[in-house]
């Protein structure tokens, strides 16, 4: 099957994901968690029953996915493709015409550490993927990553079991930073580190933000284990 996508086909989903309710959805499932209809219409700004037709044209669209938990529904990011095309798109709007409004609180957390759907970003995820990069953990080259067999062995230690022999979803890829303008790690890897980081009681995740935050374990775990000095 070809993987070519028409210029009607992209120009579509483009389309869906224009319209500023429907990107404030997309983007509060960003993180990878799944939330009702009625955190969702907050996040969009909009009525609930203007949200329902939101969330039937991205559904329709399998942009999200519905997950039902008895009499409960959840939506969330349909795959990590469409996390990643978010993020990229983030990019190409910061890149784009400066728009006068002064950076705030919110603004700075996400920069510093937040999730993009199952991994870690900002300027946390770009210094840890410098620094196993820098201890030649892993290997970066043209957008690309691999791991080492030293870094299988410290992947290891630290706890993460990557092996996974049914996943077709790649070991370790890279992702662009759209708040750095550099590549932070996705694939199983980054994955993991995320998920390992939130175990480990070193990072917590926001409320209503995909920003997550340190805790004093976390400050002295980053430091000691990726040489990180956190800001």
């Amino acid at each position: 099957m070809s993987n070519f996508v028409s210029g009607n086909s992209l120009a579509e989903v483009a389309a869906l994901i224009g319209d500023p309710a429907r990107a404030n959805i997309l983007q509060a499932l960003a993180d990878g968690r799944a939330l009702t209809a009625g955190e969702l219409a907050w996040h969009a700004g909009v009525s609930a029953q203007t949200t329902s037709g939101h969330l039937a044209k991205l559904t329709e669209a399998q942009l999200i996915a519905l997950e039902k938990q008895g009499r409960h529904r959840y939506f969330r990011l349909a795959s990590p493709e469409v996390a990643e095309a978010m993020e990229a798109l983030m990019l190409v709007a910061a890149n784009g015409p400066k728009r006068h409004r002064p950076v705030g609180p919110k603004d700075q957390a996400l920069r510093t550490a937040r999730t993009c759907y199952d991994h870690l970003a900002g300027w946390l995820a770009v210094s840890m993927a410098d620094s196993l990069s820098a201890r030649r953990l892993i290997v970066l080259s043209d957008g690309a990553a691999a791991v080492t067999e030293e870094g299988h062995r410290f992947f290891s230690d630290f706890g993460l079991a990557l092996d996974d022999p049914k996943s077709s979803r790649p070991l370790c890829r890279t992702c662009l930073d759209w708040s750095e303008r550099r590549s932070h790690l996705a694939g199983r890897l980054g994955a993991a580190l995320c998920q390992h980081c939130l175990d480990l009681g070193w990072i917590k995740r926001g409320r209503d933000s995909r920003a997550v935050t340190f805790t004093p374990k976390g400050v002295e775990g980053f430091r000691t284990t990726f040489g990180i000095t956190l800001p």
